[in-house]
């Protein structure tokens, strides 16, 4: 796959997941404000345009990344991906606990 056939592939993934999160929207503008953290980046988001892939259930963002790096070949599976993200969620829960920290000693 030549890089040209990339590009194009991410960009119709990009229109196909932005999508998904618009439609989720427009049938329950709830779940905007749904909230779960991502299995993927560690991250609290909306439930809007995120997807269940088996054990796993990704952000809109997290699921751009899965679909882009399945259709290109980067990774076989969701895990993978999973596994490739794990010092990104460590970060965040650091991040979480810094802000835990922060607000009940204040």
């Amino acid at each position: 796959m030549n890089k040209e056939e990339q590009i194009k592939i991410i960009e119709d993934m990009q229109a196909v997941v932005n999508q998904m999160k618009l439609d989720d929207l427009e049938e329950d503008p709830s779940l905007e404000d749904e909230l779960f953290e991502c299995s993927c980046c560690g991250k609290t988001k909306s439930l809007a345009g995120s997807i269940q892939y088996g054990k796993y259930r990704l952000c809109n963002d997290c699921v751009l990344l899965a679909e882009t790096g399945l259709a290109i070949g980067k990774f076989k599976n969701v895990d993978e991906l999973i596994k490739a993200m794990e010092d990104t969620r460590l970060e965040e829960m650091c991040e979480f606990i810094k802000k835990e920290e922060k607000r009940v000693n204040n």
